[in-house]
């Protein structure tokens, strides 16, 4: 299966959006991918809802760390 190269999603009918590397999160309507701050903030969002409760910090620290995994984010 295809994933997201900002943030992993799974690039199914669920996740899709109107560029073809990209979810529908990680884009805008046009299909442009999102600033890296955005992109940074979705993930924190995701991780605060399965992670147990941690400071914005970390949340901000692991969210980029695991940008840092993905194609688009790569150093």
């Amino acid at each position: 299966m295809k994933m997201c190269h900002s943030c992993g999603a799974p690039l199914n009918e669920e996740f899709a959006g109107p560029a073809e590397n990209y979810c529908k999160y990680c884009t805008d309507a046009d299909g442009n991918l999102k600033s890296r701050e955005e992109v940074k903030q979705g993930i924190a969002y995701f991780i605060r809802e399965w992670q147990p409760p941690m400071s914005e910090e970390k949340v901000l620290e692991r969210a980029e760390h695991y940008m840092k995994s993905m194609p688009e984010w790569a150093d």
